[in-house]
């Protein structure tokens, strides 16, 4: 049972579903969400939903700002002084040698619709205007009690595990009684969507995702939805100082973007609002028995660098994994513990270099106390954590969750290299091997890990697809001619375990005595068998 439909329990759904995992989503609104918000895709979930079988989906709902890029600042729209807080990206992004897929600017508004339409087809009992009223877990599964909004009509569902992406007020999180740490509320935003046809004009050829106003009578931020006439702006909102929503009338918004625009009788019609806080608070614990925090149930983070979501996303797709592997016998329940171990410790640090980008960024309506760190670079927090559990074998755990440099050279716990290679005569990347299995790459089509891979998962019971890496076509892979060993971080006679969520489990540089033997161990430790 997945509780919330938007962003995150719409990726559970399609996660499970590509496992064959029968699941129900129930989401108390009556449909996907219609204010633009939430755009920033990282390259790491791109990868996830490329590997799903989403991106071409996803690349056309988000057509519209395909050309747009960068964020900017300026004190007011026209005929300010302007400045790129980050750079515009032209030609090859500086991520592409790193990833499968490239990041995306896709509204939840456009992305809700691509989600929904897969994790149906992949067989998510997706319910709409559907609510959890109450549930109760024991030792074999969760019982749960659903109300359809509009007919009032009750009825109960049993389940063997529930997932929570009820949101950041999540009910389920308050019923279970899990606190939260962290600084609690940073900022308050009004999120509203306007109309404007000049307001194009006005902008001239500054196509940017983001727009940061800082003057002092329009301070906000500027966002395009079809560069054309739909706009959203940030207006910052201070209730500490008194100020209540129903001082943000129609007039008033549309004299505060007059203001940010510089311009004073720009057209501006009002069409919609939302209040939004941004926050840092992450869930002290991520699991109670058969329920499970995911998305902003389990953490708040500032909307700068564009983690929330991502971070949200990429806790389904681990939680996923590790669901379809204990319901499917591959592994004890004990793996279901390394959800939070894994997942909690990477949202602490990536709220931490939010905080800190919004610092940076002086991003409208926050002042921090005290000035902001460097912190890694963004591409590092959304490519390089870390995991430490049971479910990677001899992780380092001095190593920090973040390192302060990216190095993706398959050290346990790491998420896997991409390298492109050749699979019976189509070009592919490595990271879209992952997903249905354990993968165990090795460099010799005639040694002993492929024979071992089948042996140890005939006894573990789990399956695990060995590949044969290197240059020329007697390989699995045709790696061209690049060092396979190099980029993993091994030599020619080692192996590399990849778990289903692309994250290494095990690294080998020389064969054992008993390779099946050694293999055996591994998969068993890792699954907590």
């Amino acid at each position: 049972m997945i509780v919330g439909g938007s962003l995150v329990g719409l990726s559970a759904s399609v996660f499970l579903g590509r496992r064959g995992i029968d699941h129900r989503v129930v989401e108390r609104r009556a449909a996907t969400s219609e204010h633009p918000r939430g755009r920033g895709n990282n390259m790491r979930t791109m990868e996830l939903f490329r590997t799903a079988g989403l991106e071409p989906d996803i690349r056309e709902a988000a057509a519209t700002l395909a050309g747009n890029h960068g964020i900017m600042q300026t004190d007011r729209l026209f005929g300010g002084r302007s400045r790129w807080l980050s750079a515009r990206i032209t030609g090859r992004p500086p991520e592409a040698d790193m990833c499968s897929a490239q990041r995306c600017a896709c509204s939840q508004n456009d992305l809700e619709p691509v989600l929904l339409k897969h994790a149906r087809a992949l067989g998510g009992d997706v319910r709409f205007g559907t609510e959890l009223v109450s549930f109760a877990q024991d030792e074999e599964g969760v019982s749960c009690e659903l109300r359809d909004r509009e007919s009032g009509e009750t009825s109960s569902v049993r389940a063997a595990y529930l997932l929570a992406a009820d949101g950041p007020r999540s009910p389920v999180r308050e019923r279970l009684g899990i606190g939260q740490s962290g600084q609690g509320d940073l900022f308050h935003n009004v999120s509203v969507t306007f109309r404007s046809k000049m307001l194009r004009e006005v902008a001239g050829d500054q196509r940017f995702l983001v727009c940061y106003l800082n003057g002092d009578d329009g301070e906000g931020v500027l966002l395009p939805v079809d560069n054309e006439e739909h706009w959203v702006f940030h207006v910052p909102w201070f209730p500490e100082r008194g100020q209540e929503l129903e001082h943000f009338t129609d007039v008033r918004i549309a004299d505060h973007i007059r203001a940010a625009a510089g311009v004073h009788d720009l057209d501006v019609e009002v069409t919609g609002r939302a209040p939004w806080h941004a926050a840092d608070r992450v869930a002290d614990r991520y699991q109670d028995g058969r329920v499970f925090l995911v998305g902003d149930s389990a953490h708040e983070m500032p909307p700068t660098g564009a983690f929330g979501s991502n971070t949200g996303i990429q806790d389904a797709h681990n939680l996923a994994w590790k669901v379809a592997a204990v319901l499917r016998g591959w592994a004890g329940e004990k793996l279901l513990d390394t959800y939070e171990s894994e997942r909690r410790p990477v949202a602490l640090a990536t709220s931490a270099r939010a905080i800190v980008q919004a610092a940076r960024e002086q991003h409208p309506g926050y002042s921090p106390a005290r000035r902001a760190g460097q912190g890694t670079d963004l591409m590092t927090t959304a490519l390089g954590y870390r995991y430490v559990s049971t479910a990677v074998a001899d992780a380092d755990p001095d190593v920090p969750v973040i390192p302060d440099l990216l190095e993706l050279r398959a050290a346990p716990g790491t998420r896997a290299p991409h390298m492109p290679v050749t699979r019976e005569g189509i070009a592919v990347s490595t990271i879209d091997l992952y997903e249905q299995s354990f993968v165990l790459l090795s460099g010799s089509a005639e040694g002993p890990w492929s024979a071992a891979a089948r042996a140890a998962a005939d006894h573990a019971g789990v399956p695990v697809t060995p590949y044969s890496i290197g240059p020329g076509p007697g390989f699995d892979l045709d790696t061209g001619t690049a060092d396979w060993a190099a980029v993993h971080g091994t030599t020619a006679a080692g192996a590399v375990l990849v778990r289903p969520d692309g994250f290494v489990a095990w690294r080998t540089g020389s064969i054992p005595d008993s390779p099946e033997q050694e293999l055996t161990r591994v998969l068993q430790a890792v699954l907590s068998h």
